[in-house]
């Protein structure tokens, strides 16, 4: 069972990371692919409501837990701090192997294909200045001191294209105008 392709949307707070990711989403869906999303965060937060009782399953050692309900489900396993960001994608490669392509809001860490989103009225300079590893910036600014491509963020079926080319296999090739 191959893996799709993972896409990282990273960025500054408030560069317009959860925007674009949504858009990337429904347009790509409208080309006829299937795109899986993952939302990373630094942050630690409890993700299943303390006292309820997938989270006493999982606190009583369960190795995962999951919720099905009538209209989701939803999977908590929880991971070795010592892990690496990286080998914990698995988890949602083997989950979403159906999907075209795995899009992650956040992750500047990981060694998956990075995309920035930066705005000039952001306080400082795209992440993409000082790390090689981005693979390009999306932004309506004109940006000279990069060492990566700087696509802008519209017309969107351009920004598309462009997104669409990252993918091994083009499942859309054709469908994307």
């Amino acid at each position: 069972m191959s893996t799709p392709p993972r896409i990282h949307i990273v960025g500054r707070k408030n560069a317009g990371k959860t925007t674009l990711v949504c858009t990337l989403i429904q347009e790509l869906t409208r080309c006829g692919l299937k795109v899986a999303s993952v939302k990373h965060t630094h942050h630690q937060h409890e993700l299943d409501t303390p006292g309820k009782d997938s989270h006493r399953h999982r606190v009583s050692g369960a190795v995962a837990t999951g919720i099905l309900s009538p209209h989701m489900t939803a999977l908590f396993i929880p991971d070795d701090r010592e892990q690496r960001a990286d080998d914990r994608y698995a988890a949602f490669e083997q989950a979403f192997a159906s999907s075209d392509v795995i899009l992650v809001e956040g992750d500047l860490h990981t060694s998956g294909t990075r995309i920035e989103v930066w705005r000039p009225e952001l306080s400082e300079p795209p992440y993409a200045v000082a790390d090689p590893g981005i693979h390009a910036v999306i932004s309506d600014a004109a940006l000279t001191n990069l060492t990566c491509p700087c696509w802008p963020a519209s017309p969107v079926s351009r920004l598309v294209s462009l997104f669409l080319e990252l993918l091994p296999q083009n499942p859309a090739k054709g469908r994307v105008g």
